[in-house]
This record gives C-alpha cells, structure tokens and sequence, in this order.
C-alpha cells in the first residue's frame, strides 16, 4: 500500500517519472535485493538487483553509479540514504576517468569486494559505448557543480529514503554542488524498522508524512510536559506539538520507545501529518546538559564560518565516558572528529572556538564549564575517506551516528587522526 502511494504521489508530481527502466538505484542492501522505495520493480530500475546486493558497500555503489551512467535518459535517481548518493558521487569525482574508460570498453575492472562470478554476471549486461565515456569525460573536465543535471538532461528528481536527522548535512552539501537544480523526495517516514508515513506532496522541499493508522500500532508521549508523561493515540495529537514515538510493530518489540521526536504540523483529512524534529539517542550529555543533534550542528556550521576555506565534509561526536582511561585526568568532556575540505591543521584558537561558540548557544553548558563539571571540548581532524569506511563499518544501510556509542567504531575514527 506504501509504495503503490508513493508511486501514485511521484508521477502525479513527475509525469516521466516511471518511464520504462528510467530509474537509478544507489542503495546497498548485503545480501537482500530491495529497493529503498518498496519492492523491486524490474520494468522501473536500470540497475541490476545483483549490484546492490555485493559485500562491499564502496564496490556495491561504484558499480550502481557505472549502471547509471549507461542510461542518458534517466528520469529518477533514487537512493536509500543521502549518504549513499554523498558516497557515489565522491566516487565518480575520483574515478570519473576509469569509469569512462569502462563505459568504453564494456569492460568491469577488477575491484575489491565484487567477487569473480558476481563480476562476470553484471559484466555480461555491460555494452561498449564510446559516445557516452566521451560525454562523460567533457562534462567531468568542466567540474562536478550541476554534475547530474549536465550528465543526465532528463532528470527530474531525486529520491532520498532518509533527508532528516544526520541525512541533512549531506542533501545541504548535494544541493549546493552536484544536484544543483533537482528538486528532493523523501516519500516514506520509518522507524524501529517499520513504515509508518508516507510524503504525498513531493514538490515540497520540507518533507512532512502523514501518519497512516492502520500500518502499525503508534503512541505518542507529549514532550516538554511538566507531569509524569501519558502516552496519547492518533485522534489526540494537538497541532504544533512535539512528540516522542513509541512503536509496537516487529516482534518482540512491544511498546518500544524509538529515540524519534515528530512534529504536528497539520491534518490530512483525520490523519496527522508530522516532520521528524531530532534523534535522543543522538543528544550529546555528559552532566545531563541535553545539547541535541541539530542545534549541534548548527553551533559546528557556525564555527566553520570563522574559519576561512573550510569547508564541512562530515563529522561525529563522542563523550569522553567512551574513551575510557583515553580521555585523560579531565573532567568529562566531548571529543568532535571531523573531516574538512581547505584547512589542513587548525589552531588551538581555532579549535576553542566550537568550545566558545556551544557556550554562547547553551547557557547550560556554559555554567558546567565555567564550575569546570565539564571540561573543554576536544576536536581532531581526520583523514580523507574516513567516514566512508564508518558507514561500511556499521554494516548496514542507516542514518549516521552523530554520537558513537560502539567502542569498535571509535577505534577506526581515532586511527584516522591526523591533527
């Protein structure tokens, strides 16, 4: 019932968007075939299921992005995260001369992670087409602003499974590069591994879902209430309120409290409609100061504004109760990872300044730091690729961590420090 709603929604926004095999699929799914967006449709997709299925992720969207660029008349290009599509198109930027050269030949060069019999499988659908490696190359030669817009003439629009929460740093960085012009759908709400919502207006740019009450059971606990929370159904929702989900839908997961927060922001007929607001898992908090995952970004983006060049490619956080007896004899503080585009090393004034700045934006934090209950904040920068190989790491395709929890995943960003 969701896909066919999602269907229905984007070709009445797009009329050419469900042209035969006028879609591209970057979505890596190990072992498990399934578009991001429902089911598989074989008359819809130019990508083969095989690709998205390889044990590598990096492999598994290189040869996605290869099977797109065969199709000049691609209408849709969708992705189960806006990371995913962040990642693919950082591989064309990088590879982009190999990449033509196998259009050339018809040729899948031997990769890591693409095992021999998949290789030879995908290599069998391949055809040489020499007048489309030599597109590619001029309009890589020219640079990557507008990138998919100039490779792709018919494009349309978009499609991003998530553009919330930790998405929205890489659609903000699409939108301002290589997808310049093309409009983002967000056209499905999930969460604790169920589908709850579904976008019907996809020519808006804010994504808001309405809630549909018969696709899993729904309770919701109003935020910023100052008596002992009760959790309230569909009908009672109030318009402009926030709150927190509560989801019985798998089994074996009764009750369960998912960490989202949803805004009202209208009525569908009897239905809400919400928009997701923040992740709580995601809130940094070592004195039970509470700085939530947005409003930490924004103090990071500010600071990059007084450093002149920078530019913010990704970044992830960790209290310093993770670290252990790594973090020293201080007070317990945050420790920031970041990856930047233009600045090589930074000052030790330039690093204070996101200290100074999350002072300035929570009063909270200030006082903590100011009695010295929290100590400054540490911030390292790290090498290219970095967060490429922690989204490999997590295993399977979901939204980023802004705050790790996983000892494992904090040993693979500390040894790619390099300031």
């Amino acid at each position: 019932q969701g896909s066919l709603l999602y269907l229905d929604a984007l070709g009445a926004a797009f009329p050419r968007a469900l042209a035969l095999r006028g879609t591209a699929l970057l979505h890596w799914t190990p072992g498990c075939p399934r578009a991001p967006a429902g089911w598989p449709l074989p008359t819809l997709y130019c990508t083969p299921p095989a690709a998205s299925t390889l044990p590598s992720r990096a492999a598994a969207l290189r040869v996605q992005l290869l099977f797109a660029l065969r199709q000049r008349a691609l209408h849709v290009l969708e992705a189960g995260l806006a990371a995913e599509l962040h990642d693919a198109l950082v591989a064309l930027r990088t590879e982009w001369p190999q990449l033509a050269q196998e259009l050339a030949l018809g040729r899948l060069s031997p990769q890591p992670g693409l095992p021999e019999g998949v290789r030879d499988q995908l290599q069998a659908l391949l055809t040489p087409d020499a007048a489309r490696a030599a597109e590619l190359r001029a309009e890589c030669a020219r640079g990557f602003e507008g990138i998919l817009l100039r490779l792709w003439s018919q494009l349309e629009v978009v499609v991003v499974r998530t553009v919330h929460g930790a998405e929205r740093l890489y659609c903000n960085s699409l939108r301002q590069a290589d997808c310049q012009g093309l409009p983002f759908y967000c056209p499905f709400y999930q969460a604790a591994g169920a589908l709850l919502g579904v976008n019907l207006w996809p020519a808006e740019p804010a994504p808001r879902f309405l809630l549909c009450p018969d696709w899993a059971f729904c309770e919701f606990l109003p935020c910023l209430t100052n008596k002992e929370p009760r959790t309230v159904l569909l009908d009672e929702l109030w318009e402009g309120r926030e709150y927190g989900l509560v989801v019985t839908a798998q089994p074996g997961e009764y009750r369960y409290r998912t960490g989202e927060v949803l805004k009202v922001t209208g009525f569908h007929k009897q239905c809400p409609v919400v928009e997701p607001v923040r992740r709580e898992s995601q809130t940094l908090s070592v004195r039970g100061e509470s700085i939530p995952e947005e409003q930490f970004c924004q103090s990071l983006c500010r600071t990059l504004r007084t450093w002149p060049g920078a530019r913010l490619i990704d970044y992830v956080c960790v209290e310093s109760s993770l670290l252990g007896d790594f973090s020293g004899p201080c007070a317990p503080h945050y420790e920031v990872f970041m990856e930047l585009q233009g600045l090589r090393d930074l000052s030790e004034g330039q690093r204070y300044k996101l200290d100074q700045c999350l002072q300035e934006d929570f009063p909270i934090y200030k006082s903590f730091r100011f009695k010295g209950s929290i100590g400054p904040l540490r911030l390292h920068l790290v090498r290219p690729g970095t967060f490429a190989r922690l989204r490999e790491a997590l295993g399977s395709p979901k939204p980023m961590p802004r705050v790790l929890h996983e000892e494992q995943l904090l040993r693979l960003v500390q040894g790619s420090v390099i300031s």
